[in-house]
């Protein structure tokens, strides 16, 4: 079973943080600081994590079903194969992340910087 961790984390610096696997369905990590984080497998569904930095991090197959990642840098992030379905991206930076193998379905792009991102196919 993950991690689980229900909890207010809002700009919590979370710099390379182990969260593989972690639950953090519903949590509330606005402008947090989660730049090379390991989150491989991570619960986020529904999270807030507007504005948050995930520089470099690494979201492998992890589901973000209808979370709110708007304004949140994703500069050189390893999306592959995540779920973002009904995402909240709206001015994301995406630039050089990985996107390849992801479920963009329903998510709002609106204003999100996607330069050098490897986009599904």
């Amino acid at each position: 079973m993950g991690k689980e961790i229900g909890a207010n984390l809002r700009c919590a610096d979370l710099r390379c943080a182990d969260l593989t696997d972690a639950d953090l369905t519903g949590a509330d990590l606005p402008g947090a600081d989660l730049t090379g984080a390991d989150l491989p497998g991570a619960n986020l569904t529904g999270a807030n994590l507007k504005g948050a930095i995930l520089y470099s991090a690494d979201l492998k197959g992890a589901n973000l079903k209808g979370a709110d990642l708007a304004y949140a840098v994703l500069r050189c992030a390893d999306l592959k194969g995540a779920n973002l379905t009904d995402a909240n991206l709206a001015g994301a930076d995406l630039t050089g992340a990985n996107l390849a193998g992801a479920d963009l379905t329903g998510a709002n792009l609106t204003g999100a910087c996607l330069a050098g991102a490897n986009l599904p196919a």
